[in-house]
């Protein structure tokens, strides 16, 4: 009988441990999506770079182009840049034209619209 207490603690404790195992929530993180519209590429400019009116825009992935007029008055220039979505600050920043226009780096679409114009 005292054999048979032992045996039935420990297959109680097995299934506690077990149930508890299953039942343990896992969080699965999902990758943050870069948000692809007029202000949210607009919005990595600022002071005499302000963004005053946006001609076009596209986006693959992390990487964005923004044809724009930034600056006021006699310094407002159309301009075109490439940006790209740096997930650590949640927010679009200018890529270097120089360093990443070129189809190894950037998707198609955003080479092709970003790249080849001033």
């Amino acid at each position: 009988m005292k054999w048979f207490r032992v045996l039935a603690s420990v297959l109680v404790l097995v299934a506690l441990s077990l149930s508890v195992a299953k039942i343990t929530p896992s969080v699965a993180v999902a990758p943050l999506s870069a948000p692809c519209n007029a202000s949210a590429l607009a919005a990595a400019y600022h002071g005499i770079d302000e963004v005053k009116s946006v001609d076009s825009f596209g986006c693959v992935g992390h990487w964005a182009y923004l044809w724009a007029n930034i600056g006021s008055g006699v310094h407002e220039i159309g301009v075109t840049d490439v940006l790209y979505f740096n997930s650590a600050t949640a927010s679009w920043e200018n890529a270097s034209r120089l360093k990443d226009c070129n189809p190894q780096t950037l998707p198609h679409y955003v080479e092709f619209w970003g790249c080849n114009s001033n």
